[in-house]
């Protein structure tokens, strides 16, 4: 493992996006982004799909072998509201990458250049603006196929950061164990979640992920209140159904040894900040290194079809 920058001071920023709005999404992002420099963020990650927004309880009027035109509109909306990558919105992320000097990892709907496919996506930022990596989600789960198509390349990037390799896994992604292993073989001392889970067993998950592969989970949840939708949706009795806050957060910070760093915030937009120890990876790898001398590729072998 190559020497590490011994600390990083961490921003993870649980806020509501404004959904089906890119460019009021892109505002704030800006908006926080620059907000977390402030407190001298050195690493800025926001939710899952923050631009533009989770449609969290929606269906777009698909039921088996049916779809009606009200949902094909909502999802046009949608479509409409997803970004190009690379494109003008992810220019204007990336300016306030540079002007606050850190590193960013924002969850976005990314729009096929070529095709009308959408993408969950994952896109990292370095501090002199670079789009360092976009990672698309392997597999939508449940419903959200009907919205995101499975990724078709960028399966397991990661940036080389002062702390180490920085990779992500969007929300279920991080249920699998194979794609968490892929990560582990690139020796990622950072591991980046942006997900849409506020159940309390993905606590369980979070700290049980931090153990195994000896890193930094960082849990990075959004809020959406059911007043952030817009009121002309063509499913009004589905977004009546919602709670007030459909999504409540949860977002933590977990060591290597499996302990918070940050407990999880919830009901509530902050900015959760740390300073992390980054000596705790390789101190936390003498007795177990998942993809060193704890593995055995004599036995058990990965491929990657990158």
């Amino acid at each position: 493992m190559k020497d590490l920058k011994p600390t990083c001071r961490v921003a993870i920023v649980q806020a509501a996006p404004i959904l089906f709005r890119k460019d009021a999404c892109v505002e704030k992002a800006v908006s926080l982004i620059l907000e977390a420099a402030r407190l001298q963020a050195e690493l800025i990650v926001f939710p899952e799909l923050f631009i533009p927004g989770y449609p969290f309880g929606m269906t777009f009027g698909f039921t088996v072998g049916h779809r009606d035109e009200g949902g094909r509109q909502d999802w046009k909306r949608y479509y409409d509201n997803s970004i190009l990558v690379p494109g003008p919105e992810t220019e204007l992320l990336g300016r306030a990458a540079r002007e606050a000097g850190a590193w960013v990892s924002i969850g976005v709907s990314e729009r096929d250049a070529v095709t009308a496919t959408l993408y969950n996506s994952n896109l990292f930022f370095s501090p002199d603006g670079r789009l360092a990596a976009c990672h698309r989600k392997l597999k939508p789960t449940g419903a959200e196929r009907v919205v995101w198509g499975d990724a078709d390349r960028a399966y397991f990037p990661v940036a080389q950061t002062p702390w180490g390799p920085m990779g992500s896994l969007i929300c279920w992604e991080s249920y699998m164990p194979l794609a968490r292993a892929a990560l582990y073989e690139k020796g990622v001392t950072l591991y980046i979640s942006p997900n849409t889970n506020d159940n309390p067993e993905w606590q369980s998950t979070v700290r049980h992920i931090a153990i195994e592969g000896r890193c930094f989970f960082l849990n990075c949840d959004m809020l959406i209140p059911r007043s952030s939708y817009p009121r002309d949706l063509h499913c009004p009795q589905e977004i009546a159904r919602l709670p007030e806050l459909a999504c409540r957060g949860g977002s933590c910070i977990v060591d290597p040894r499996g302990h918070y760093v940050v407990e999880p915030v919830w009901d509530r937009e902050a900015i959760l900040t740390a300073d992390l120890d980054l000596s705790l990876v390789p101190a936390s790898r003498m007795e177990f290194d998942p993809c060193g001398h704890y593995a055995r590729p004599d036995v058990l072998e990965l491929t990657v079809h990158e």
